[in-house]
């Protein structure tokens, strides 16, 4: 198990927690990645009583923040602290100061999937490593992301929902078996976004799987396009357009 600003993650899921880098503000910020706040240390002493890790990982900016943390959780002393210049090059180091001063990046160390959940419309990129273990053949990909917090500097961006409407009617609209996207809806919850769509299929086409490809289409080009998590995509064939008479049937 990996404890980070105030995230749980277990094989690269995060299983409890608030990332610290929602926080408006730094001084927050701080606060939600020390577990300072009494519910939020609670639940993570509580996620960690139910999954009985055989060992925790600690990541912090300093031997004192870490010692903090494993006070709030009431978690034995560190056995071994790893400082960072043990296991990355100085350039790394460098490289990786540089993007966070630059652009106003930072790592979690959970798959992009899973952190979209917590970071629906930031910016999220996505990071793969292989690791081959030491005297080992076989080696495992261990996936990472990149968010943008909302106290950057860079600060955050907003997507108005008429703009994904668009998306999802453009999108809808071009799957083959599709004459046309009447109405979208877009409902906007705390994890992403709930999508649903109103189309005339083209008579004699298979309705079930025209239906299933614009789910998929739309799903995809509204994560690629906006980085916001979709919940769902629910779609309804409210006619079938029959092309040689011109006309529409319900």
């Amino acid at each position: 198990m990996i404890i980070d600003d105030g995230l749980l993650i277990k094989d690269s899921k995060i299983v409890a927690g608030t990332s610290a880098k929602k926080e408006p503000t730094k001084l927050k910020a701080v606060r939600r990645a020390l577990f300072w706040e009494p519910g939020d240390a609670l639940a993570a002493r509580a996620k960690i009583r139910e999954l009985q890790p055989e060992r925790i990982l600690v990541l912090g900016t300093s031997q004192k923040m870490i010692e903090r943390i494993t006070e709030s959780l009431n978690l034995p002393s560190p056995s071994k602290y790893v400082n960072i210049r043990e296991v990355s090059s100085p350039e790394d180091i460098k490289r990786a100061l540089r993007i966070r001063k630059e652009q106003g990046k930072h790592v979690i160390p959970a798959a992009t999937l899973e952190v979209k959940k917590t970071f629906s419309g930031y910016l999220v990129d996505p990071l793969r490593f292989f690791i081959r273990p030491r005297g080992g053949l076989d080696g495992y990909v261990v996936e990472k992301s990149i968010v943008r917090p909302t106290y950057s500097s860079f600060g955050r961006f907003y997507i108005a929902d008429s703009v994904i409407m668009t998306i999802v009617l453009h999108e809808a609209a071009s799957v083959p078996g599709v004459e046309a996207a009447t109405k979208a809806l877009v409902e906007t919850k705390p994890e992403g976004v709930v999508i649903s769509i109103d189309v005339v299929l083209r008579y004699g086409v298979s309705c079930f799987d025209v239906m299933k490809e614009v789910q998929k289409r739309v799903a995809f080009m509204v994560d690629y396009l906006t980085a916001l998590y979709v919940i769902s995509v629910n779609v309804r064939a409210k006619s079938v357009s029959c092309a040689a008479r011109g006309d529409a049937q319900p």
